[in-house]
């Protein structure tokens, strides 16, 4: 379940929610799971998404997801991809830069968790460490005692992402995977924070410390699209973007860096993701 930051308790995407509880908890489910989620399809699908041959697939996406045109950057796309990737208007997604305010890199449903020594996080039925998704133990363990913080993207949410402070990145580190939906239907079968495509690098930032943040690809989402290599970026510059699909951002902070808001802490607490917004705050540093 979800909550806005109100407080108001919402259901979304039931529809394809139900889809997925299909593919995940049946055998010929699973069976056809093997073939969509392995990389060459992604691949297959993401060429189709991008030629103009899936032009005809955006009209029905907007109508059935009631997708708010209002807000976006609206053309003539060229493909479903260009319209799947499409930019909001700035004035619709305002950056908070206040300096001790932490800001959500995208619009998402947003969970925080404590990150203990060996401890493992059970995120909607789905166990796993933070050593499993960056796969280096070493710099796991830089992280105990400081916070994780998972954005789970659905596919009528906005695809593009920000950097979240000013400062300097590493390279980005690229692990191979297979794409799993990342709807919390999928994380009773399967752990995709292991099995999933992902990408991560560590952001020096000037008012949380080094922040580890990690792309996850997601069924039919074989490509992130991060735009730069080592870099020197700035708050609410745009890091990347995600192709179709739905799909999850981890960042992981120190210990006494930040302090997520009291109302996602609860909603986590109580078993509830939170609604957040590209360039809102969600915290602050301490």
């Amino acid at each position: 379940m979800v909550k806005k930051r109100n407080g108001e308790t919402i259901v979304t995407n039931k529809k394809q929610n139900e889809v997925l509880k299909k593919l995940y908890n049946t055998v010929s489910g699973r069976m056809v799971l093997k073939v969509l989620t392995a990389p060459f399809v992604s691949r297959t699908v993401g060429k189709y998404m991008d030629s103009p041959l899936s032009k005809p697939l955006i009209k029905p996406f907007i109508k059935n997801n009631g997708i708010d045109t209002s807000q976006y950057i609206m053309k003539n796309f060229s493909s479903y991809n260009d319209f799947f990737t499409r930019k909001v208007k700035p004035e619709k997604r305002p950056v908070d830069y206040n300096s001790r305010h932490l800001i959500s890199p995208c619009d998402s449903k947003v969970t925080a968790y404590k990150i203990k020594r060996n401890s493992i996080f059970k995120i909607k039925n789905s166990l796993y460490r933070v050593s499993d998704m960056l796969k280096n133990e070493f710099l796991a363990r830089r992280y105990d005692g400081g916070y994780c913080l998972i954005y789970r993207l659905e596919v009528d949410d906005y695809h593009r992402y920000c950097y979240i402070d000013d400062g300097i990145k590493t390279n980005n580190v690229f692990i191979y995977g297979e794409l799993h939906t990342v709807n919390p239907v999928a994380l009773k079968k399967y752990n995709v924070y292991k099995r999933n495509s992902r990408e991560y690098t560590i952001m020096h930032t000037d008012n949380f410390g080094d922040v580890v943040q990690l792309e996850v690809g997601a069924m039919m989402v074989g490509k992130i699209c991060n735009h730069h290599g080592e870099y020197s970026f700035m708050k609410g510059e745009e890091k990347g973007m995600f192709m179709f699909g739905g799909s999850t951002i981890v960042q992981l902070f120190e210990k006494d860096r930040i302090r997520p808001d009291s109302d996602i802490l609860r909603n986590t607490r109580d078993g509830f993701e939170t609604v957040v917004h590209y360039g809102e705050k969600i915290g602050v540093s301490v």
